[in-house]
């Protein structure tokens, strides 16, 4: 093989997976519950020098072979990661590995690109796969695990590794109708350019031009330059009441909360706005994705507004941080809106009441510890000892960093929240979900939907959000109960709304959306992954 350096400036993609035992036998490449092996060979003995002297000079990379689980890939493109943890002469820096850079059609089970993050500032080594495991359930998400890894036959390291949010990530959740993606990646050390405003990170505040962003944002993918950001932050910051057309409000919304629940603030919700990314669709609206989970659970302690917070003020942090600050545009425009805010407050409960009262993250972060820790152990080159491993849930770990126990922070913060008023609050109940059928022995074929819910709590308004095809965006209509809308009798509790199909759609998923004073609530609960669904043939049966 030649000793070859490709200059390339690559997208992540990361990789989850296997245990040890079953890696080679594992189908999903993210399983959580499997450690993947991953062996990376170069000619040169001094691959270590020439990976360091490579991440000083930008991103060029070594080429090696890699395999994976038993498969042997050629001539795959290997890097330091770029990032704050890089350490010259590092025993254990993260790596990107590209297995395409020579065919582009190179993959491992789909993948091109795999990141191996060596998790320097978490002695727990479950912040990254835990806090993308619990953002899953929520919102569009990585996937994340653990990899054993070893460079010519010698063990490098038991790493975190996370799929990385790159063109064929965004195919699988888009399909064809993405444009661009974009990553908050604040040059912090970097004075801005002339003419462009200092210190605004990847917070969305408005530049005084398109090409002021290439300063704290990646292009990751995607043709042209920073325009489409550049149009966001104006609408967001001087329009944000067409917030809906620019923005997936409920996507941004689930991020927030999850950031300020989680004490994810190496986010944009803390001193820099970055690591999260932009990816936006054909129809000009802008997904967020949030990315590197590795000081979540309090590790980072700065909001960006002081200087580090101490473990009782983030204990005891504001759920409405931000909320009246017009450096974060993100938070501050969102949560202005009455409804935002509900709708902010309600994600925000259903993290904790799901994850953190019931200390569900907890006995997950232990059975994560329990299924790396032989491997960990033997892995010489890590940053921690054992006996830090073993302290990291519930005791501060280091002199310095004084990284918190994940436990140590997130039990107290977990009380703290679940007393504050406006969770205190009951949301809408919505029951007896219902679609009317055929009659029976009717002659009459039912050729539109007619939806009923039950919804008490007081509600204020309920709405229903309905596509006819999985690739479609949803549309929105009001269910009302007025005894005129297909429900039943005025101020009976029920609401109906009448949904009519068009270009010959026999298919209709759909979930409903109540709102009263103070809280909404939505049905199905998890209805971003989970839907109600019916159909004209199975009405008329």
């Amino acid at each position: 093989m030649k000793n070859r350096f490709i200059q390339l400036s690559a997208l992540l993609v990361f990789l989850l997976g296997s245990s040890v035992s079953q890696a080679q036998e594992q189908a999903d490449f993210y399983d959580v519950g499997a450690i993947q092996i991953i062996d990376i060979k170069f000619e040169q003995k001094e691959w270590r020098y020439i990976l360091d002297s490579l991440r000083f000079n930008g991103d060029a990379v070594l080429i090696g072979d890699v395999t994976i689980n038993g498969k042997r890939i050629e001539d795959a493109g290997v890097r330091y990661r770029g990032t704050r943890a890089f350490q010259p002469g590092g025993k254990r820096n993260g790596m990107d590995v590209l297995l395409n850079y020579v065919d582009q059609n190179t993959n491992y089970q789909g993948y091109q690109t795999i990141v191996l993050s060596s998790a320097l500032r978490d002695p727990s080594m479950v912040r990254e796969v835990l806090g993308f495991e619990v953002a899953r359930r929520y919102m569009l998400a990585p996937g994340a695990n653990y990899a054993k890894v070893t460079v010519n036959g010698e063990l490098f390291g038991i790493m975190v590794n996370v799929e990385a949010v790159d063109a064929a990530f965004t195919k699988r959740h888009f399909g064809d109708d993405a444009r661009y993606i974009f990553r908050s990646a604040p040059k912090i050390d970097e004075r801005a350019p002339a003419g462009c405003r200092s210190n605004i990170f990847g917070s969305l505040q408005v530049d005084n031009s398109a090409d002021c962003y290439r300063q704290n944002y990646r292009l990751e993918w995607g043709t042209g330059g920073f325009d489409p950001i550049f149009n966001l932050a104006k609408f967001l910051n001087e329009k944000p009441e067409e917030m809906p057309n620019f923005l997936d409000v409920d996507r941004a919304l689930w991020m927030l909360a999850f950031n300020n629940v989680l004490l994810n603030l190496n986010s944009y919700t803390g001193q820099y706005s970055s690591n999260y990314y932009l990816i936006r669709d054909k129809a000009g609206r802008f997904a967020p994705v949030l990315w590197d989970l590795n000081l979540a659970f309090g590790s980072y302690k700065n909001t960006g507004t002081g200087s580090d917070l101490k473990p009782a003020a983030m204990i005891k942090m504001d759920l409405l941080l931000h909320e009246k600050n017009a450096q974060r545009p993100l938070i501050s425009k969102l949560l202005e809106n009455e409804t935002y805010k509900k709708m902010y407050i309600a994600h925000a409960l259903d993290i904790l009441d799901n994850y953190l009262v019931n200390d569900k993250y907890l006995t997950r972060a232990r059975e994560l510890q329990q299924m790396i820790r032989p491997e960990l152990a033997k892995d010489a080159n890590w940053f921690y000892t054992m006996a830090e491993f073993d302290q990291s849930l519930k005791a501060t770990i280091g002199k310095t960093s004084k990284i918190p126990g994940i436990a140590e922070v997130m039990k107290p913060r977990a009380d703290y929240l679940r007393k504050l008023p406006e969770l205190l609050v009951l949301p809408p109940r919505i029951s007896q979900v219902h679609v009317q059928q055929r009659e029976r022995l009717s002659a009459v074929m039912v050729n539109t939907f007619r939806i009923q819910a039950k919804v008490d709590g007081f509600p204020r308004r309920v709405r229903i959000f309905y596509r006819f095809d999985e690739s479609e965006p949803f549309r929105e209509a009001a269910m009302a109960d007025d005894g005129n809308s297909h429900d039943e009798a005025a101020g009976d509790g029920i609401y109906g709304a009448e949904i009519v199909p068009f270009r010959g759609a026999r298919f209709i998923e759909y979930y409903i959306f109540a709102e009263n004073a103070l809280m909404v609530s939505y049905s199905p609960a998890r209805y971003m992954y989970e839907l109600h669904k019916t159909s004209l043939d199975e009405l008329n049966q």
